[in-house]
């Protein structure tokens, strides 16, 4: 395991980071829809286009689980997380439609550090969704807990 490069404290009000892309396939939004979201917009190609949504798209929950993995594998390796106690809000903009390549922009709106654990602190998010397009697919708005920076041996001395 590599040491992280952002910790709690090198992440201020304002920090960003974004994620690669990645288009979403057909088979992928059935296959997910099949299991998690089974209604005919997500199914079958001609049920949805005669729906409100026009034409085959990926469930709201798909969409949130793209943008984590996009995260975990583009963004979390630099960083320190230790988990979330939770989302505020999650809104879904537009639909995700098979063939568009989404990716992920992250930004700091709040921090704070944790009261009951002096190794941990707990940092807002804001995530922005977007197409090739740069259409918002969707939001969320979460907290996340990251380990703090561990002191140094001359910091421990010092003390």
């Amino acid at each position: 395991m590599t040491t992280p490069k952002y910790y709690w404290d090198d992440m201020d009000v304002g920090f960003t980071a974004r994620t690669g892309g990645k288009t979403v396939t057909k088979d992928e939004i059935v296959k997910f829809a099949s299991v998690y979201d089974p209604q005919p917009f997500h199914l079958d190609e001609e049920a949805a286009k005669d729906s409100i949504l026009g034409g085959l798209c990926a469930s709201g929950w798909h969409s949130c689980a793209i943008a984590m993995r996009l995260v975990v594998d583009d963004v979390y390796p630099e960083m320190a997380p230790l988990g979330s106690p939770g989302i505020e809000e999650v809104r879904w903009r537009r639909p995700l439609y098979a063939g568009e390549t989404v990716k992920v922009a992250l930004e700091v709106t709040d921090r704070r550090a944790s009261k009951k654990r002096p190794d941990m602190g707990l940092t807002r998010f804001f995530w922005t969704m977007t197409n090739e397009k740069d259409d918002t697919i969707m939001t969320c708005d979460c907290w996340v807990m990251f380990a703090r920076r561990p002191e140094t041996q001359e910091e421990k001395g010092a003390a």
